[in-house]
């Protein structure tokens, strides 16, 4: 099996298990810690199966040594909060490869039951001709991402889950997910690498790459959007950056 065919398979096997433990009687918090755990131990033991020479990142058991350059960066459930909460459903389950500091495989498997994945990526959907439409935290939301509504002429639209708001992206739900804040590896790694093979555009706020398998996983900004709003985006960000917006 191949690296984007098995980053798929164990996504969807974590989200089903996810789907299996909130029909349970946990809630709240313990429901989300027992989520977090179960589908953490089901990723890393079936990485550790399939790819036992390589590197795990996951944000429930941080950094396992090895793997020669190749690192996997996994989040078992990420939109945590959406997911204890009856009802939501914008959680999803994050499996992505990094190679040389660059994802290279990635899948993102939402609760819906639908699994993006970078071995046969869907090119970005045709959209209407709109105000742009940007996915921004429900939680999250400093300075810089609100500023954006008002120097870039757009619509802030909050979600829940990374994930989610990058495949939003994808289906053509909104025309761009902006972050900033703090988020980590584990929180875009997946969906940088769907959103890419898509089509999409994947950066920093100050428009620099998105590099993974640092020491220090903390990668605290974001932007993923159709690539025709690339430097709209990056240029509000920007001047709201140069007027010491914080972020």
């Amino acid at each position: 099996m191949d690296d984007h065919a098995l980053a798929r398979d164990l996504a969807s096997a974590a989200r089903d298990l996810l789907v299996e433990v909130r029909r349970g009687g946990l809630s709240g918090r313990e429901l989300g810690r027992e989520g977090d755990r179960q589908a953490h131990e089901l990723l890393v033991a079936a990485l550790r199966v399939h790819r036992p020479e390589d590197a795990v990142r996951s944000e429930e058991g941080g950094a396992v040594s090895g793997g020669d350059g190749r690192l996997w960066i996994v989040d078992p459930l990420d939109g945590t909060v959406e997911y204890c909460e009856r009802g939501r459903g914008d959680w999803a389950v994050h499996v992505a490869l990094a190679v040389g500091g660059r994802v290279v495989a990635g899948a993102v498997a939402l609760s819906s039951g639908k699994t993006w994945w970078t071995g046969a990526p869907e090119p970005l959907a045709a959209v209407p001709e709109r105000r742009p439409l940007v996915a921004v935290s429900r939680s999250h939301r400093p300075a810089l991402v609100d500023g954006l509504a008002e120097v870039a002429d757009v619509e802030l639209v909050p979600m829940g889950s990374a994930g989610v708001k990058a495949m939003a992206v994808c289906s053509g739900e909104v025309d761009a997910y902006v972050h900033a804040g703090g988020q980590y590896e584990w929180d875009s790694a997946a969906p940088v690498a769907v959103a890419l093979a898509a089509g999409a555009h994947a950066s920093r706020v100050d428009g620099g790459p998105m590099v993974y398998g640092n020491r220090d996983p903390l990668i605290p900004d974001l932007v993923i959007c159709r690539p025709e709003l690339r430097d709209r985006l990056l240029g509000a960000l920007a001047e709201l950056r140069a007027r010491g917006v914080s972020v």
